[in-house]
């Protein structure tokens, strides 16, 4: 079965393209179900009762629908390319129904809970200048803080304000930033990164203490620190930062369509989520301040 996993995993990698983390999730999700079949379980061995089983292990341990929705999806794409391969005469997973999900509204911040965020880094010490450009970009462009950390000095043009990244698969897409974002990117680039720079030939855009390229937990433990200093209670992530992008360009009056391809989302529906949260903000605030709401 290991073997069967590595192949399975080096074929999303090549065929599919997906990313490092992506490919991670997947064989941590396949090695928790092996470790669950035991010692010795062969793929031909596998039925769709033990695949059901294991659904209901998650379960009992208290997993959320949607780990549990993601660990089937899992499973059910090794074996199609077992099958496909011929490695298997039958799919196990035939007739598994996947766990509904509840589809939650993301979590944003206000406008001026944004603006408390942006000004807590002190701007007068390079790793400052660092932070303020990360998160003035993160929310400027609505990128994922994969992309926000594997930014290359090539990858941004301040004369013309565009910035370039590779998102999910290795889709390089082109984004506009307005002229906050640039000035704090400028800023940083000119007197906060040479002075954290080790080696002249690191071409990371952002650099740790160390001189090396920003790592995603290192930025996360910055904007959790950012986030404690301007006295936001909300429970923040980077992804907090995207979503509010997102909504925050809707609700005055962005082009959907510009606002996907920004986002770099493959299927429209997922962009159209921000429609709904905008919706339920107009009814919020309808039901508040309206006398015969």
């Amino acid at each position: 079965m290991d073997d069967r996993i590595d192949a399975f995993v080096e074929y999303l990698a090549v065929e599919r393209g997906l990313s490092q983390n992506t490919l991670e999730s997947y064989r941590r999700d396949l090695e928790g179900f092996l470790r669950f079949l035991g010692e010795g379980a062969a793929q031909a061995e596998v039925r769709r009762r033990d695949i059901l089983a294991y659904l209901g292990h998650l379960r009992q341990l208290g997993r959320a629908n949607t780990t549990v929705s993601r660990n089937l999806a899992s499973i059910r794409s090794f074996y199609h390319f077992l099958l496909r391969e011929e490695y298997i005469g039958t799919d196990p997973t035939v007739n598994v129904e996947t766990p509904k999900v509840e589809k939650r509204l993301p979590k944003v911040l206000t406008v001026h809970e944004v603006e408390r965020l942006l000004a807590a880094p002190d701007s007068s010490t390079a790793t400052g200048c660092r932070d303020r450009a990360m998160l003035e970009l993160l929310y400027g462009t609505g990128i994922r803080v994969t992309e926000l950390v594997s930014i290359q000095l090539d990858d941004v043009n301040l004369g013309a304000g565009f910035l370039r990244c590779f998102g999910k698969g290795g889709k390089e897409r082109i984004i506009p930033f307005g002229e906050v974002a640039n000035h704090a990117l400028t800023v940083y680039i000119e007197h906060g990164r040479p002075s954290l720079q080790r080696n002249e030939a690191t071409r990371a855009l952002f650099l740790n203490h160390l001189g090396a390229q920003m790592s995603r937990q290192g930025f996360w433990k910055i904007l959790k620190k950012h986030a404690a200093a301007a006295e936001i209670v909300k429970d923040i992530t980077p992804h907090t930062l995207r979503h509010s992008f997102a909504t925050h360009l809707l609700e005055r009056g962005a082009d959907l369509r510009a606002v996907q391809e920004m986002l770099g989302h493959a299927d429209i529906s997922t962009t159209q989520i921000y429609t709904h949260l905008t919706r339920a903000r107009l009814k919020e605030a309808y039901a508040a301040a309206h006398p015969r709401a």
